[in-house]
């Protein structure tokens, strides 16, 4: 199938990306200090051990913030949507009850967020997207950064 619109989203805030640099930067320090300096780190230093799994669990989470991308795919038969590494979602057309571009304001952050009017967001940024209600009355929300775009292929579909 020709895909009719596809859109690919990373999470490029800048200061996202200072706050994790901030937090990578603390374990680098706390390493440098106590395992190679051979001081404490801190009043009530952790163990060397407890430092290096810190230290690969926060440049986990970095990397993990570094490769999460939401891919949006929308073909003639379904709409597809990929927030990796955690969801992937496809629905046909038929399965839809409606499809619109909002703008669904201030949902108090990034990523996925259950439970607004909107049912599920996924989203990495701003506050448009394509909120779709499925015949089964599940709702769900696909943040965009094309919105006009998305509004003409939404209509065009519906049609």
């Amino acid at each position: 199938m020709k895909i009719e619109f596809k859109e690919e989203q990373k999470f490029t805030q800048w200061w996202l990306w200072l706050i994790l640099i901030g937090i990578g930067l603390l374990p680098i320090y706390g390493i440098y200090k106590q395992l190679i300096l051979g001081e404490q780190f801190g009043d009530n230093p952790m163990s060397d051990l407890g430092l290096i799994i810190f230290t690969v669990f926060v440049f986990g989470l970095i990397a993990m913030f570094w490769y999460m991308r939401m891919i949006t795919e929308i073909d003639q038969n379904e709409i597809r949507m990929s927030f990796f590494p955690f969801v992937k979602k496809r629905v046909k057309w038929k399965e839809i009850k409606n499809a619109e571009v909002v703008n669904y304001g201030f949902v108090g952050g990034w990523g996925i967020r259950l439970c607004t009017k909107y049912g599920t967001l996924y989203n990495t940024k701003g506050n448009k997207g394509l909120a779709i209600e499925l015949l089964n009355g599940k709702k769900f929300l696909i943040g965009t950064q094309k919105e006009t775009e998305l509004s003409e292929i939404i209509k065009k579909a519906i049609r």
